[in-house]
This record gives C-alpha cells, structure tokens and sequence, in this order.
C-alpha cells in the first residue's frame, strides 16, 4: 500500500508541480505521523526528500516522535524552503492556497522556484481512511457513544447547560479522549432552535427538548455525534417532529453506499421533511465527513456532485427548529463501505424521554 507521502507525489504530476509546501497543522500530521503536535514551521515536499522546517522548540518531540522526518532547525521558514528546492532542484512549488498574504508576498517575490497555490491537495487525500485511521475513528465514536449515554443518566431539570456540558468532558477526559474537537453543545427548550448554540448558564427545564452536540478527539482523530433529549414530555408538535426527522436521517443513511452523491442524500431527506411538512424547518446541510478535523470532505449538501466512495467517514445530520419552541437534530458517525455503510455510533436514536 502506497504511504501518504507517495500518494501525494503521485497527485503532483497532473497539478504541474514538483514539490509541495503544506502548512495547515492537520495536512502536517496526517503526512508526517499523528503524533506531532501543531506547532510553527512547515513540511515540504519534493521529489527526493520530505522536510519538517520549524524551529528548535519542537525539534526534541520530532525527533522523538518521528525520527524518520528530516529537520531543517531555523527561525527563518520560508528561506529554508528556498534553500531546499534550490538543492534538490525543484522547479515548481506547489502551496496551500490557505497561506496568509503575508507569506505568499515572500515567495512570490524571493522563491527561485514558481509558486501555484492549490486547494485542497493534501484534504482530498484525507478523505478516504487508511485501516489505522479507521480504529482512531471507531474508537473515539464508541467513546462518545458511552459518555452521551452515561450524561443522559445525570441530566435534570435545573442543571445548567454549562454544567451538563462540562460533565460529560470531564466524563470524556476521564475515559481516554484527548479533548474537543469544538465547544460542546449543550441547547435547551427555546435555544435547541439555535443549531450551534454556546451551552450557558441557562437551566434544563422541566416538559422541555435539549440538544447535544459533541466531538472528541481519541487517538488523534474525533467523533461529531448529536442527539436531542426530552426532560418529561414536550408535547405533541415538537414529538411528531422529532418521529419526522429519525424517519429522515433513516432514510438517508439507508442511501449511503460509494457511488451516491453528498447532493443525492441531502436531496433524500430533505424531500422527506418537506412531505412531512418541516422542510422550511432544516436550515443547513445533511452531513461532512470527520478525521483529523471536525469538517473535512465529503460534503453531503445540496450542490455537492462527488460520489461516495469505500473508507470514507461522514456523518448524517438532519434536523427541523421552529425559533421560540425548540429544535431537533439527530447525528451519526457512518463509515462507507464497499457494499454500503456501517454506523459507528451506537446512542439510541428514539427520542429519549429521561
């Protein structure tokens, strides 16, 4: 199997490059081994080695951490990449087009070789998992499966979503996970219908929805689950709207199988809701996939064309909010298999009335 540095050489040649500059932290670790910390610096790719630039703070954990990385210690970067391609004669210099102005002003200026910003290079080989990623992934959706599971045995009316939010991180640290991914989310009563609502200082209330929304990084790699509780019964419009959107994500992951596209499979529930008279009611897109980041490619949205193909990680996310009454979002981690898909995440997906 060819490494994850082969594999970008091999995507150079049709971009018209012969070397690579990759500076986003999670491009880094995913060419250089997950264990390396994101820190300042860059890694840079050519045709006859791969060099780690950065400086002396990080140069004991590399060394340590992946020995086989050649180091270029210094405190300025982007002579070093300079003085690299000079060496190993580089012609063109293939970048992140995330990289600041600021820096692109010096190459563009200073660089002997011809630098081509690119979008997107080392994310697309991302996308598809190799088996280590997958464990990663399997292991932290697990986790987050149990801690939801072990929150909804302490949540109460009255407890604040801070404090709910704060339980189940500590729960999380406590079991093995390394930290967020994002700032949970903790949304009750009227506030589930602010889909990315910061947990507050606003108590759980009694007949009322509440919404978590959560990710943790385990062995360098996170969980993206939501699930949306009842404390008590919150009645018959908000209970018929929650049975609208399981039977909406059922739907969707019913569809995924390599080949389908992230278009396809909104498309599919958010015909559904529509018919079921909430498609004004889902205001963002289906799904992404997870890794390294909590965003990352695929996109499942209306307007996204590319099939789903075997390794990939995504989640499915529907939901419905109606402002002033609450809101409802129900979310699974699903890896794309060869003849369909596997869940990964294992919480219950029936409205939970605690």
């Amino acid at each position: 199997m060819a490494t994850r540095i082969e594999r970008l050489r091999a995507a150079l040649p049709a971009l018209s490059v012969d070397s690579f500059l990759i500076q986003a932290p999670s491009n880094q670790r995913y060419l250089v081994g997950a264990s390396v910390l994101a820190g300042d610096g860059y890694v840079l790719v050519t045709p006859k080695r791969v060099v780690f630039i950065t400086d002396a703070r990080y140069q004991t954990e590399l060394q340590t951490t992946v020995p086989q990385v050649e180091l270029v210690i210094t405190r300025n970067y982007l002579q070093a990449v300079n003085d690299v391609l000079q060496a190993d004669q580089a012609t063109v210099l293939g970048f992140e087009d995330t990289l600041s102005w600021r820096e692109f002003s010096w190459l563009d200026e200073n660089l002997l070789a011809d630098p081509v910003p690119l979008t997107g290079v080392v994310d697309q080989l991302r996308q598809v998992k190799d088996s280590s990623e997958i464990a990663a992934l399997r292991h932290a959706t697990a986790l987050t499966s149990q801690g939801l599971e072990a929150l909804f045995k302490v949540l109460r009316p009255q407890m604040t979503e801070r404090a709910a939010a704060l339980w189940l991180t500590r729960w999380m640290q406590d079991h093995g996970a390394i930290g967020e991914s994002f700032a949970t989310i903790v949304a009750s009563g009227a506030r589930s219908a602010w889909p990315h609502a910061q947990a507050s200082d606003h108590p759980l209330e009694q007949n009322a929805l509440v919404t978590i929304d959560c990710g943790f990084y385990v062995d360098g790699y996170t969980s993206d689950v939501t699930r949306t509780v009842a404390l008590g019964d919150p009645g018959p419009a908000l209970t018929a709207a929650y049975r609208a959107v399981q039977t909406a994500q059922e739907k969707i992951k019913a569809a995924v199988k390599p080949g389908v596209t992230g278009a396809e499979l909104d498309q599919i529930g958010r015909e559904y809701l529509t018919q079921a008279g909430y498609g004004q009611a889902f205001i963002h897109g289906t799904g992404h996939g997870i890794g390294l980041d909590i965003h990352e490619g695929p996109n499942i949205g209306a307007g996204w064309p590319d099939k789903l193909v075997a390794n990939q990680v995504i989640t499915v996310e529907p939901g419905a909010y109606f402002p002033q009454q609450g809101g409802i979002r129900i979310e699974d981690d699903l890896l794309v298999t060869p003849s369909g898909h596997e869940e990964l995440t294992s919480v219950p997906r029936e409205l939970i009335i605690l």
